[in-house]
Formats: C-alpha cells, structure tokens, sequence
C-alpha cells in the first residue's frame, strides 16, 4: 500500500514513515519543499539501511498514494489541504492535526466545524474519507524503533470500512486501534491531546498516551 505522509518531515511523521517502511509499506514524505522531502527521506534510509522511502512535495506525494496521511501543525492545517483537494478525491485521508492554541499549547482552540477532523471532511467533501488517527501518540515514542509504545489509538470518522483500513495500517505498527464513532467524536479525541501535554509538563516525560482498558485485545 502506498502511503504518502504529508508534513512528514515535522514531528509525528518521521516516526509513522519509518515504522510503516518497516512493516513493508511503501511510505512516501510529502513537505511543501522537495529538496528538504528528499532530505529527510534519505536521512530516514540511512536509519533503515536501505531505500525504502522517497520525498516528493505534498501535492505530488498525495496523487502517487492510495492513502494520505497528514501531520502538519495545526497553523498550517487549512492551507496544506487547499493544495491536495483534488488530489486526495476518493482515498483515505487520515488526518493527525490537532487544533492546539498557539499561544498556549495546553488549550485547545477548535475551528468553527467542531474539530480539524470535520473540518477536513467539510473541506474535502463525502467523496474523501477523512479519519482521525495517532493525535494521543507520543512523537517521541515513534522514534523510539525498537522501543513497543505504551499507548492505543482511537479512531473516529464517518466511512466505517475507511476506518478499518486504517486500523490494519495501526496495528502493522504494533498498536491497538479502537473505534470510538463518527467524525464528531474527534472533538474529544483531539481535546485529549491537551491534557496529555499537561500532563507531560507536569512530569517532565515525553511519553504519555492512552490505554483503553476493559475491552478484548
């Protein structure tokens, strides 16, 4: 499966590409220059020790992938999806921003369609199936390669067969994806991501995430 992650040279993304490159997805990094796409994504090679992952600008990485992730910060959330619209028609896109306030990254500062979840969906329109993904999962524990990560992934978005395609996609990473509802439900799922940053400042950690307890594994 060939997945393009767009913002991936920032923070989340790196870690994604090289654990899907690692599970034998063919991974493309997607950023707004290609010359620092196709840095990264030789930089990343040389962590693998083969070529397993190529750069291309966001546009381009969007039309060549059958699944489009997205990891930009939030302040550039509107403006990267206006220049992959049409690319993205009739794929999967996941989508990883989380509406933070930039003044104060433990507030959250939600745009008028509820979350940056429905708001993409809105954006794209229903032909795109937009799914919220990995918005509680630690960066720094996906860099961690050889390190399993202590946290689920809760899923939301409104096409139910988009959402399983990107559980598979979860659990090639070794984690444990879980269903929690419609788009909507991605006011809560972002909201999260908040309180986890609190609570990082408060311990000086890196790390913390969500486990959801109770239920079959």
């Amino acid at each position: 499966m060939k997945i393009a992650i767009l913002g991936g040279t920032g923070e989340q993304g790196p870690g994604l590409a090289l654990r899907w490159a690692m599970a034998g997805e063919e991974v493309i990094i997607g950023s707004r220059s290609r010359e620092k796409a196709e840095t990264v994504a030789s930089e990343l090679n040389a962590e693998l020790g083969e070529s397993l992952i190529r750069g291309l600008e966001n546009p381009q990485a969007a039309q060549a992938a059958e699944i489009v992730v997205m990891t930009v910060p939030y302040t550039a959330h509107l403006s990267t999806l206006g220049t992959i619209k049409s690319q993205v028609q009739g794929k999967i896109f996941v989508d990883v921003s989380v509406p933070l306030d930039p003044e104060n990254p433990r507030r959250m500062k939600m745009p008028t369609a509820g979350s940056a979840t429905e708001e993409a969906q809105a954006f794209f329109g229903p032909e795109t199936k937009v799914v919220a993904a990995f918005q509680n999962v630690s960066a720094h524990l996906l860099r961690e390669l050889h390190h399993p990560i202590d946290c689920d992934v809760l899923l939301c978005g409104n096409d139910a067969e988009a959402k399983k395609t990107v559980s598979g996609l979860v659990a090639k990473i070794g984690l444990q994806a879980h269903d929690v509802g419609p788009a909507e439900s991605a006011r809560v799922v972002e909201g999260l991501t908040s309180l986890l940053i609190r609570l990082n400042i408060r311990h000086k950690s890196k790390s913390a995430g969500i486990r959801i307890t109770g239920l079959p594994r």
